[in-house]
Parts: structure tokens; C-alpha cells; sequence
């Protein structure tokens, strides 16, 4: 694999909804998706998984679900709350069930960890789950081991569309500005909107964008090498 230019694609939200779980595998079939994160606790994540074992080129992590958020009426609301987000207890003690949920559904352990809107980049999750990563000796997002682009996003930070930052011009573009060492562009995928959450149609215009060939043009254009975060097992971090 060459040091110079190394690009993880990850589908967040694999095993929330049928549609979001078609869009995963199409998107790595047919794209440019490499990884996906699971999210457990939701029905599809059976389906998820039994799919997942049919592409073994697609790196399967955790994706760790506490809560969800959606922004209303000038504020941020809580749509649902797994555990006391503040409640170190609560937090590792629900971690440990969603690695194990994880272990049953898909058969290993993952290949790395992140979360549902970003939750543990605040405590007490941010120490949680760096332990259960050190633990498992995987990648945490924002860890150092990938540098994080969230350009390829439909919304901007209080919901209002931005469909133009999801389209294949502008994922080409993330690409072909890619710095060197390991980039994660991270993307939420379906081929419907299936998903009772205040990102949905977003996800079939992304789909569409990691099929088209544009994307997988600059790819090339770029010299970017494809990969998924098993591949990165020997690179260590720092590197980015």
C-alpha cells in the first residue's frame, strides 16, 4: 500500500434502517464505500451484519449509539437517550453491551470504533471509549489515527440543506484536495428514505454521488489508495 495518500469511505448508521443498509452495500458494490460502522441496537443491524459477511472487503466497525439530537425551533432537542450521558458507570457499562451486541451480530471484534452524532468527543464517552479502543487496539475516531473530513455532508449545523456539498463535483473535489498520509471521508448512505431521523433524503443523494464515476475518477486522479481501517493495522498513528 503506498504511504503517500490512503482514503477510508465510512458509512455511519449501518443496521438503523433496510434502506440505509442497502445503501451501504450498494455503496461499497458499486462505489466507493470501503468501511461502515454498525449500529446495534436497532432490528436491520441483524440483517446488517448477515449481508456484511457476503462482502468481505468492507470493514465492519461500531458505530456506539447513546442518544440522538435533532436541531428545532432554534435549539437542540433530544430525540432519544440510551443511558445518563454523564454517568461514567452508565456509559462503559452500556459500551460493553453494544461490543458485545457487536461480537454476537457480526462474529469478531470491530475493526474500529466512533459514534452516533459524534457523541464521545465529550465525557465522560471520549475516555470510554478511547479505553475500550486501547482495549481492542482499534482506531477511535479523531484519535490521530485518520485525519476526519466531514465535507461530505447534506446539512449544515442547524439542519437547513446543503445539498451541493453532497454531490459527486463536490465528493471529487474532497478528493482530489486530499492531503497525504490516512483521510476518513465519512458518509451516511440509503436508497430510500427509511430512516426516523431528521437526516433522511440527504442519504439518497449521497448514494447516488459515491456511485457515480466522478468520485472514483479524482480517486485515481489523485493517486489515493481505497482502504479500509483492517488495512491500516500496521501503520500506527501519527502518520496523518
Amino acid at each position: 500500500m503506498s504511504p503517500d495518500c490512503r482514503l477510508v469511505v465510512n458509512a455511519d448508521d449501518f443496521g438503523r434502517s433496510e434502506g440505509i443498509n442497502r445503501g451501504v452495500l450498494l455503496g461499497h458494490a458499486d462505489g466507493i464505500v470501503t468501511s461502515a460502522s454498525l449500529m446495534v441496537r436497532h432490528a436491520p443491524a441483524g440483517p446488517a451484519a448477515l449481508a456484511a459477511r457476503e462482502h468481505p472487503r468492507l470493514g465492519l466497525g461500531l458505530h456506539i449509539d447513546l442518544a440522538e439530537w435533532e436541531y428545532a425551533d432554534g435549539e437542540w432537542r433530544t430525540l432519544y437517550q440510551i443511558v445518563d450521558p454523564h454517568s461514567r458507570e452508565a456509559v462503559g457499562a452500556e459500551l460493553q453491551r453494544q461490543l458485545e451486541r457487536f461480537r454476537a451480530l457480526v462474529g469478531r471484534d470491530p475493526t474500529h470504533l466512533d459514534s452516533h452524532q459524534h457523541v464521545h468527543r465529550d465525557e465522560p464517552a471520549r475516555s470510554a471509549a478511547a479505553d475500550l479502543a486501547a482495549s481492542l487496539g482499534v482506531p477511535l475516531r479523531f484519535d490521530g489515527t485518520a485525519r476526519h473530513s466531514g465535507a461530505f455532508y447534506g446539512q449544515d449545523r442547524h439542519g437547513d440543506p446543503m445539498h451541493e456539498a453532497i454531490g459527486p463535483k463536490a465528493l471529487a473535489a474532497t478528493i482530489r484536495g486530499l492531503p497525504e498520509g490516512v483521510t476518513e471521508v465519512c458518509c451516511h448512505p440509503a436508497d430510500v428514505d427509511d430512516a426516523p431521523s431528521g437526516y433522511a433524503a440527504e442519504r439518497v443523494i449521497e448514494l447516488r454521488a459515491l456511485r457515480d464515476p466522478e468520485p472514483r475518477r479524482a480517486v485515481e486522479e489523485r493517486g489515493a489508495v481505497l482502504c479500509n481501517f483492517a488495512d491500516l493495522a500496521g501503520v500506527g498513528r501519527g502518520l496523518t
